[in-house]
């Protein structure tokens, strides 16, 4: 009596699994950038390697100034 009650518990677990895993399988996952997005960010950070140039700005003040201007474009 007592394997046959292991029993009917695992196939009882067994069948409330199966939507979570459906669940998770429906998710869609975030695949890579396209490249035109990633062509267009690699030209928006030139863009603002460019103006950091103009400014004459070098080391931390650039980094600064670059990840600033990537977020206001």
């Amino acid at each position: 009596m007592r394997f046959s009650s292991l029993v009917a518990a695992i196939a009882f677990s067994a069948l409330l699994s199966v939507p979570a895993f459906a669940l998770d399988a429906a998710q869609p996952t975030p695949g890579p950038a396209p490249a035109a997005d990633a062509a267009a960010k690699a030209a928006k950070s030139s863009d603002c390697y460019k103006q950091a140039d103009l400014k004459n700005l070098h080391g931390d003040k650039r980094r600064q100034f670059h990840h600033e201007c990537m977020k206001a474009q």
